[in-house]
């Protein structure tokens, strides 16, 4: 019988750790060759690493939330058998090759042993013994308080009930087998302390959930730390009449192909953007702000920040300048669902030039974008409210929408955001003139 160890793989090209998200696995589990044992994150991407063999699990080197170096001990597993576990192969490349370890008698490493390896000590071999079983204790005398050194016995949901109602179940006299509190004797001991019996809604709490920050979730935090921190943000917000825009979007809609994809509001922004771009190049651009040089660059890849279950990604429309309303479209949907999913790629999850972000009917009437770092612009999508609009002879209905965009102030000058924004302005409220720049 001997160990198997499995390392964390190369996950990817210049990624030299990992952060581990997710355990399929815990020791004591029986696994096959082939079975996931663990995901990793990086960058993004979601990797699950198989097992390569048949075995026991025995030890887990990291906990969820962890950072875990390529090349660590992730997972040592025991197998039954007299084959020689150096000759199998792993799966993943660069996953390290089985070392076979003493099965009993090794030594237990140190904590600082593991130090810088994402790993935790291997827990002994050395059995524990078992305590004594207590003796079985005595029913209690029904109706009576116990004394104040005994824990009283409950079930949890009494436990919780009493907890929130702030009362100390060793002074409510018992009547449940074996001196069990019931949710009767709490009834009974409101008539003395009436906050048993307050509305839940209305009861003092006082839990607290420790929630770690892990996967996605820390990568956007991260992110967004490194934006609001290294970037100074200007914010330009401006109305736009959408009313000739969504007139006509529901034209084009009603009209369209079997196989054309249904209209929103992005496209037409999209290709706006394109247009004000051409104008102002700049705004188009990644700052490397420790080498002080603007990379300017000719494609517009649009990053469109979507929600999904997991968190915020931001999936990357490419080379928008050669994609008509349509093609925007089409490619807004695809890159929507495969972030949903969970199925986009790395090169789909990055790459991106300048950023829309939208909460659709949920934007609220102003907003104040982080932008993506290390990009210098991003353009924000309020809702469209209907608003009375004053046309110089009366009050009308019309569909108001607000831009809210935000430039790292750097690069951009106030004024340079502002023309940026109005062009994209003209161009929304004339939606024609889209068609002329296409």
């Amino acid at each position: 019988m001997t160990e198997h160890v499995i390392r964390l793989p190369d996950v990817g090209e210049g990624i030299a750790e990992a952060e581990l998200v997710e355990w399929h696995v815990k020791i004591g589990d029986l696994v096959r060759a082939d079975a996931t044992l663990a995901a990793v994150m990086t960058d993004k991407a979601t990797v699950e690493i198989p097992s390569p063999v048949d075995g026991e699990i025995t030890w887990l080197g990291a906990e969820i939330g962890d950072k875990v170096a390529v090349g660590s001990d992730l997972v040592r597993l025991k197998i039954t058998g007299e084959r020689d576990v150096a000759s199998i192969p792993q799966l993943l490349p660069r996953a390290g090759v089985a070392e076979p370890v003493k099965p009993a008698g090794f030594a237990k490493p140190r904590a600082a042993d593991n130090a810088g390896h994402g790993t935790s000590p291997v827990t002994s071999p050395t059995p524990v013994p078992r305590p004594a079983q207590p003796a079985e204790p005595q029913p209690a005398q029904r109706g009576v308080i116990r004394a104040v050194a005994v824990r009283p016995v409950a079930s949890p949901a009494v436990r919780l009930r009493a907890r929130e109602a702030g009362v100390d179940l060793r002074q409510v006299p018992s009547t449940g087998p074996a001196g069990r509190i019931t949710h009767e004797d709490l009834d009974a001991f409101a008539t003395r302390d009436p906050r048993v019996t307050r509305s839940h809604a209305l009861q003092s709490k006082s839990a607290v959930e420790d929630v770690k920050m892990i996967g996605l979730r820390r990568q956007i935090a991260e992110r967004m730390a490194v934006a609001h921190t290294r970037i100074p943000h200007i914010t330009y917000v401006e109305e736009v009449d959408v009313t000739a825009l969504e007139e006509l979007r529901e034209t084009l809609n009603r009209r369209k192909r079997k196989e054309q994809p249904r209209l929103t509001l992005l496209p037409f922004l999209m290709r706006a953007m394109v247009s004000a771009i051409a104008k102002q190049p700049r705004l188009n651009a990644l700052f490397d702000d420790e080498a002080g040089v603007i990379h300017q660059h000719a494609g517009v890849h649009i990053g469109v920040a979507t929600q999904t279950p997991a968190g915020l990604l931001v999936p990357v429309a490419r080379h928008v300048e050669s994609l008509d309303l349509w093609d925007c479209a089409a490619e807004v949907a695809r890159l929507a669902e495969a972030a949903r999913t969970g199925t986009a790629t790395r090169e789909e999850l990055s790459g991106s030039t300048i950023t829309i972000t939208s909460l659709g009917a949920m934007g609220g009437v102003v907003s104040t974008p982080i932008i993506n770092h290390p990009e210098v612009a991003i353009v924000g999508v309020n809702k469209i409210m209907m608003r009375p609009v004053w046309d110089g002879a009366g009050f009308v209905p019309r569909k108001m929408m607000n831009l809210s965009s935000s430039f790292d102030h750097r690069v951009i000058d106030g004024w340079d955001a502002a023309t940026f924004v109005q062009h994209i302005k003209a161009l929304l409220e004339t939606p024609t003139l889209i068609f002329m720049n296409d």
